[in-house]
């Protein structure tokens, strides 16, 4: 497996549009969510807008078949399948909600090529109602993180994706303000990925010394794809390249270490006496 972990963002990074948006624009509901928007966080809201659509007689059959249309540039998914084939560790780090992106994934049959996915969780209650709740409890345990809206601290879920893998490089890609927190956390091994004239792509414009990881833009999924699979084939290239040294090294050791052991069991030159 390649020792490179590539993490996602997932609206308007892997689908081309908000997840969230896409649904109230298509069921009628974009109004009484615009209306609501300025009361709560936006987490809160989502799951407030799952509870007036179930009031409206609309199921989760209709929400699903709403995601199904998602709109997704066609060179995504091929990126994602390669890097995945290439023994790349996929992950995904979103803002959305498990319900928005499972379904997505698995219509896309591209669910199986990631490792993980961090997100708000979404389920089906018993009265099948769709259920939102935030990745992070932020009324009981606030995080404060300056950079992250109050639910989910994408830097935090990033510490801990690094805690748990030893001596990989990070691709991140994303596109949206709540991107830059992880992208802090990125060292100069790693490398990121923004969406050119997005949100993220602003921020990082504005200080770029800022950023240690490499930075590599893209406007769409044609780029997205061909920086992406660049990135991981130079990587790739460069680790066997490593592994060629280290195997060199380890076999002129070895062979100094036989000469060396050899030379030692040549009996000792013993005195004639005279």
């Amino acid at each position: 497996m390649a020792g490179i972990v590539v993490v996602f963002d997932f609206d308007k990074t892997i689908i081309d549009c908000d997840s969230d948006n896409w649904v109230m624009d298509e069921l009628g509901f974009t109004d009484l969510f615009n209306e609501l928007l300025s009361t709560m966080p936006w987490n809160t809201l989502m799951d407030k807008m799952m509870g007036e659509i179930h009031s409206k007689a609309r199921t989760i059959e209709d929400i699903v078949e709403v995601l199904k249309h998602t709109p997704i540039h066609p060179r995504v998914v091929p990126a994602i399948k390669t890097a995945h084939a290439l023994g790349c560790d996929l992950r995904i780090v979103s803002d959305a909600n498990l319900f928005f992106i499972e379904t997505i994934l698995e219509h896309l049959e591209i669910k199986e090529c990631f490792s993980e996915i961090n997100t708000n969780p979404g389920y089906v209650d018993e009265e099948g109602r769709l259920r939102i709740t935030p990745c992070h409890d932020f009324n009981k345990y606030p995080y404060g993180c300056p950079l992250c809206p109050p639910n989910m601290c994408k830097g935090l879920v990033i510490e801990r994706i690094q805690a748990s893998v030893s001596n990989k490089k990070f691709i991140y890609l994303g596109d949206g303000s709540g991107d830059y927190c992880p992208t802090l956390k990125l060292g100069n091994r790693d490398y990121v990925m923004p969406r050119k004239s997005f949100p993220l792509w602003d921020l990082i414009c504005r200080d770029p010394l800022l950023i240690k990881p490499e930075i590599h833009e893209w406007t769409d999924g044609e780029e997205l794809e061909q920086t992406l699979l660049k990135l991981v084939h130079s990587i790739m290239t460069e680790e066997e390249s490593n592994n060629s040294c280290l195997v060199s090294a380890a076999e002129d050791c070895k062979f100094q270490t036989i000469s060396v052991a050899a030379h030692e069991t040549f009996p000792h030159v013993l005195p004639v006496p005279q």
